[in-house]
């Protein structure tokens, strides 16, 4: 089992719904979710309560630091078409999750803080790991 520091993640993401995903500087943490819809099926007899699975929810967040050469994150977050998005925990290896997204992004600083931007989005089809 090989276990990986995450100074070598990588995120790409496209800045428009039919360019090619380019690497997204400045990513210090990211996170995916894919928790699965569960409906409740439970039946008088049974002795605790049952589920079925559903489908998965997949989205998640990044967070890093403001580049005012980079405003790969400003244009996918103002269209309405979704991007590609491609996150390798480690950029050595080549295991990936991958798929389109709608993002929302949002920038925020202090007088003791950098200028940090975060990021959410949320799959705009089909999600794949390879």
């Amino acid at each position: 089992m090989t276990r990986y520091h995450g100074k070598d993640g990588r995120v790409y993401l496209a800045s428009s719904g039919t360019g090619a995903a380019a690497s997204l500087g400045n990513v210090s943490d990211w996170a995916i979710n894919m928790a699965r819809d569960k409906v409740e099926t439970t039946s008088m007899s049974d002795s605790n309560k049952t589920y079925a699975m559903g489908f998965k929810d997949v989205s998640g967040t990044l967070s890093g630091f403001w580049d005012s050469a980079v405003d790969t994150l400003f244009t996918a977050a103002g269209l309405d078409d979704s991007v590609s998005m491609y996150i390798y925990p480690n950029s050595g290896d080549t295991k990936y999750w991958y798929g389109y997204v709608f993002i929302d992004v949002s920038v925020s600083s202090g007088v003791a803080a950098a200028v940090k931007t975060s990021c959410n989005f949320a799959a705009a089809g089909v999600w794949g790991y390879v």
